[in-house]
Parts: structure tokens; sequence; C-alpha cells
């Protein structure tokens, strides 16, 4: 199987989850948690990773990237180090790559790891 390159999105603040999911999920799928990228949305559900990434200049364009947690082989967070690093960092890796996700300051890193560790052991 190829590798792909690393995948990276940056999320800003946690956030409600959007209404217009729901087509998205699956019979039982419920959404943990949710975060707003720069221009989209990032949803933790109980069996999967959904990001949706608006393309172009208006926004129209939506690539859709959902990753199952059975996929994930392994996961490293790195909180902020000192008062001018204002973000911390995930790493996943994947059968298929590496995931990189850059997380603002106001986002509680232990409570996403707990939520990996939730979903993915």
């Amino acid at each position: 199987m190829a590798e792909i390159s690393t995948l990276a999105w940056t999320f800003i603040k946690e956030c409600p989850t959007p209404t217009d999911v729901s087509h998205l999920l699956l019979k039982g799928e419920e959404v943990k948690a949710a975060y707003e990228t720069i221009r989209d949305k990032a949803l933790f559900t109980n069996k999967r990773l959904i990001v949706r990434d608006a393309q172009g200049l208006t926004g129209k364009k939506i690539e859709t990237y959902s990753l199952p947690y059975s996929s994930i082989l392994m996961w490293s967070t790195e909180n902020a180090g000192n008062f001018l690093d204002f973000s911390s960092e995930v790493q996943l890796w994947t059968k298929i790559g590496k995931i990189k996700i850059h997380l603002k300051k106001d986002i509680d890193l232990l409570e996403l790891d707990c939520l990996f560790a939730e979903v993915i052991l």
C-alpha cells in the first residue's frame, strides 16, 4: 500500500456540533467533540474523525476526509512549551501515513488525548 504524504490541520477552538453533518453519520454514530478549523469543521465521533475541507476562493468545493479509528496505529501529543509557544500538536500514525493536528491555545489537549484513548484503545 502506498504511503500518503503528511496531512496537517489546525484546530482553532471547540465548537457545537454543526447541524448540517447528520447526513455524514452512520446509524449509531455519535459526535463526541467538534472543532473549528481555519475554514471548516472537524468532528470526532465514536467511530472516526471527519474533516470537511472547503477549497477554492468561494469554498463551495468540499473535500471530506474520514479517518476510521481502526486505521490509527499510534498517536502522540505535545503540549505548548513556554510562554512564547502558543500551540500544541497531535500526531496520528495511520496505515497509510501521518496526520498532524495543530491546536490553538484554547483547546484542552488532555481532553483530546483522553478522547483518543477512549476511541482507539
